[in-house]
């Protein structure tokens, strides 16, 4: 299984590599009429589907019997769980995590791959196509930035930590929920940063660089390959509820283990509370 893993990541680094030199090529060419939104704020253009479709032949070739869950491809899957996908090879992917940032030309977005074997974590790539940095993990083999060795941070203080989050555009009825843990978080920790890619945030928590990360609402593409990262790393990632399965639609926390239960506890405290809950 082990050699089957690393060909796996093989796979998926040479599929990110081929969508992330796309994607550079392809920076700033769209004009404003040619984007197309899915929903309030949630764009997509022909850019994320040719990545897609690079992506979907590369990981076919290599791996010809995977099956494919994709954000343009195959967007019927955005309910599903792990539990839920198919049993076997299932590559997740992400061809444009940050489209948004893509489109303003900000420098903050990544091709996000995922490989689950019986719908467990094997191998994933988290590609950044601005900077060209390389995320990648094998399940029980580390989590890298290219060729360095990644660790969590080992901030333990809430006042010390920085935090990663993601707004919810897309889902206006969470903003009332979102902005009570928003300001308990602003009034504990050292400070709170949203750049807009969530598998680029998961990559900050596994490298250290955030200590701890949440979001409310994201997509089984969103955080496939960022979980076995941030795990491998030593970190931790569950939702709300504190269950490990994550591949699906809803919130996520994840961080070093002293910051993740404590932003873990702190958010369900906050929803006890809220009246709006």
């Amino acid at each position: 299984m082990k050699l089957e893993a690393r060909q796996l990541l093989a796979a998926a680094q040479l599929a990110a590599d081929r969508a992330a030199a796309f994607l550079r090529r392809e920076e700033g060419r769209l004009a404003p009429e040619e984007w197309s939104e899915k929903g309030r704020a949630d764009f997509v253009t022909e850019v994320d589907r040719e990545a897609e479709r690079l992506i979907a032949e590369t990981l076919t070739r290599a791996f010809p019997g995977g099956a494919i869950v994709g954000e343009e491809l195959t967007p019927v899957a955005a309910g599903a769980s792990a539990a839920s996908l198919p049993s076997g090879l299932t590559w997740v992917v992400d061809p444009l995590d940050g489209t948004t940032n893509f489109l303003h030309r900000f420098p903050w977005y990544a091709v996000s791959i995922g490989a689950l074997v019986d719908r467990r974590h094997v191998a994933a790539v988290v590609h950044h196509v601005s900077t060209g940095i390389r995320y990648h993990a094998l399940e029980g083999g580390g989590a890298w930035q290219d060729e360095a060795r990644l660790h969590v941070s080992a901030v333990a203080q809430p006042r010390l930590a920085l935090i990663g989050t993601g707004f919810p555009y897309r889902f206006m009825d969470e903003w009332p929920r979102y902005r009570e843990q928003f300001a308990a978080v602003v009034g504990s920790a050292g400070g709170v940063r949203r750049p807009g890619s969530a598998a680029l945030d998961l990559c900050d928590v596994a490298a250290g660089r955030f200590d701890g990360f949440w979001e409310l609402s994201l997509a089984p593409w969103d955080v496939a390959a960022g979980t076995l990262i941030v795990r491998e790393a030593g970190g931790l990632v569950t939702g709300l509820a504190g269950e490990t399965d994550v591949v699906r639609q809803g919130p996520i926390v994840a961080g070093n283990p002293a910051i993740h239960g404590w932003l873990l506890k702190l958010l369900n405290e906050t929803d006890s509370v809220s009246p709006l809950t």
